[in-house]
């Protein structure tokens, strides 16, 4: 279940739970939200490092991506539905940061990159794995 099951859906869930949650508010209320509410880390430099909600749902986009990234070498009919049901993912995201009240912040932007860089490269991983699975080289490109 967990390899057909598109990890970054539960990035755009939660980012479509908190602008839920707040009534779908305009972008500049989301923004605030997002950046308002931090934890400061203190470096050894001596800076402060304030990290906000925002940066959490970013962060946690780009683990659901390195995972998906790893999903997409195998070549099994999993991960052809995988492949689909990231299409789909990228396009709710592209649907809700254009059509939905709360959606156009450069948090969401990131987290709907990151899906659609999840479509592109799933599938190209998966094409350059099944040759590899296959033996099938391109002409010319083979080493000799």
């Amino acid at each position: 279940m967990f390899r057909v099951f598109p990890v970054l859906l539960i990035v755009v869930t939660v980012y479509s739970v908190i602008a839920l949650a707040h009534g779908l508010v305009g972008n500049d209320a989301m923004e605030t939200f997002l950046a308002r509410e931090h934890i400061t880390f203190h470096m050894f430099s001596g800076d402060l490092w304030n990290f906000n909600l925002g940066d959490l749902l970013v962060t946690l986009g780009f683990v659901c991506l390195f995972t998906e990234i790893v999903k997409s070498t195998r070549t099994t009919s999993r991960a052809l539905i995988n492949h689909g049901l990231s299409v789909l993912v990228f396009v709710i995201a592209i649907v809700e940061f254009i059509v939905v009240r709360g959606f156009s912040t450069s948090v969401f932007f990131f987290i709907m990159v990151m899906t659609a860089f999840d479509v592109i490269a799933g599938y190209t991983i998966s094409v350059v794995a099944a040759e590899h699975d296959l033996g099938i080289g391109r002409a010319g490109t083979d080493p000799r």
